[in-house]
C-alpha cells in the first residue's frame, strides 16, 4: 500500500486524465507550484482525498536555506492569502508532538506565529500596531499527552473565540525521500492528524468545526514499506511493525520549515506590515 499525504503524489499514480480533477502548474523563481482541484466525488475516490483545492509548492531543500528565498516566501504567502477570508480572527493550530522531532513541525511553527488578538484599541494604536489583524495561536499537544482529541480541543476554542477560519500546521508523509523538506502542501479541505503515519485521529475540517480550515504541511517522513515498494517497482507488504524513514538532519529541516511557514502565515495575516518587522515581532 502506497502511503502519502500529498495530493500531487496521488495524482502521479494516475497517468491518465481523471474526471473531476483539474491540475495546473506554474513556476515562480525558485518555486514550482502545482495546483490540483478535486471537483467531484469520482475524483475524490480516485485520489483518495476529499474534494477541494490542493496547492503543492516545491522549493530548495529547507535544510539548505540560510535565509528565506523571496520567491518561495511570496509564493506560500500568496497561496495562503487566497484561501483565507478577508476579515476576522484567524486561529493557527500547530499539530504534533514536540518530543518526536519529525512530528514537531506544528508546535515549532506555532511558537513563531504572531498572536495579536489581545492587542486592540488604544493599546494597539499606542504600540503602532493598529493595522494588525486579530490572530490567535495554540499548540494543543497530542492525545497521549492530554487525554483529549485535538479536534475536541479545537471545537471548544472555535466555539468560544469565534474565528473566521482555522489554519492547521502538521508534518506529512511523502512516498519519496527526495521530497522530504522540499515540499509544502496547502489545502482548504482540513486534515486528519496522524494519517501519514497510520495513526488516524479525529478529522479537523469545516464540516466538523463550522469554519473554513486551511491545512499546511511539509513531508518529514516516508513509510518504509512505501519506500521499498517504490524502489522495487512493486507492492511490498511490511512483515512487522510499521516503520518510518526520516532524514538524519531532521532537526535542521524542522527548524527551517517552521520559520518559513510561520513567516509566510504572519505575512499573509498582516500584509500591511513589512516582513522584516514581522520577523522581529514574532521572534
Amino acid at each position: 500500500m502506497i502511503r502519502t499525504d500529498l495530493a500531487m503524489e496521488r495524482r502521479e499514480m494516475h497517468p491518465q486524465e481523471i474526471p473531476g480533477v483539474r491540475s495546473h502548474e506554474i513556476t515562480v523563481g525558485d518555486a514550482r507550484i502545482i495546483r490540483i482541484e478535486i471537483e467531484t466525488e469520482e475524483g475524490a475516490q480516485a485520489l483518495q482525498k476529499p474534494a477541494g483545492q490542493y496547492i503543492t509548492i516545491e522549493l530548495p531543500a529547507l535544510n539548505e536555506l540560510g535565509a528565506f528565498s523571496e520567491d518561495v516566501l511570496v509564493s506560500i504567502k500568496n497561496e495562503i492569502s487566497r484561501l483565507l477570508p478577508r476579515e476576522g480572527l484567524i486561529l493557527t493550530c500547530g499539530l504534533g508532538n514536540t518530543q518526536i522531532t519529525p512530528d514537531a513541525l506544528g508546535p515549532k511553527t506555532a511558537s513563531y506565529i504572531l498572536a495579536t488578538r489581545h492587542i486592540a484599541g488604544d493599546f494597539a494604536q499606542t504600540l503602532g500596531l493598529s493595522s494588525l489583524r486579530p490572530a490567535a495561536v495554540i499548540a494543543p499537544g497530542v492525545l497521549g499527552q492530554t487525554g483529549i482529541e485535538t479536534g475536541e480541543i479545537l471545537a471548544g476554542i472555535v466555539q468560544k473565540v469565534g474565528p473566521a477560519a482555522v489554519i492547521v500546521v502538521d508534518a506529512l508523509a511523502s512516498r519519496r525521500i527526495e521530497r522530504l523538506g522540499k515540499t509544502v502542501q496547502i489545502s482548504n479541505t482540513g486534515i486528519v492528524p496522524g494519517a501519514g503515519v497510520g495513526n488516524h485521529r479525529q478529522e479537523i475540517s469545516e464540516a466538523v468545526l463550522g469554519v473554513p480550515v486551511i491545512s499546511i504541511g511539509v513531508p518529514t517522513v516516508v513509510d518504509a514499506a512505501t519506500l521499498a515498494s517504490d524502489l522495487a517497482g512493486r507492492d511490498i507488504v511490511s512483515q512487522g511493525e510499521p516503520m518510518m524513514v526520516t532524514p538524519r538532519d531532521i532537526d535542521t529541516l524542522i527548524e527551517h520549515a517552521a520559520r518559513l511557514i510561520s513567516h509566510s502565515i504572519n505575512c499573509a495575516l498582516h500584509p500591511d506590515m513589512p516582513p522584516e518587522d514581522l520577523l522581529t515581532l514574532a521572534g
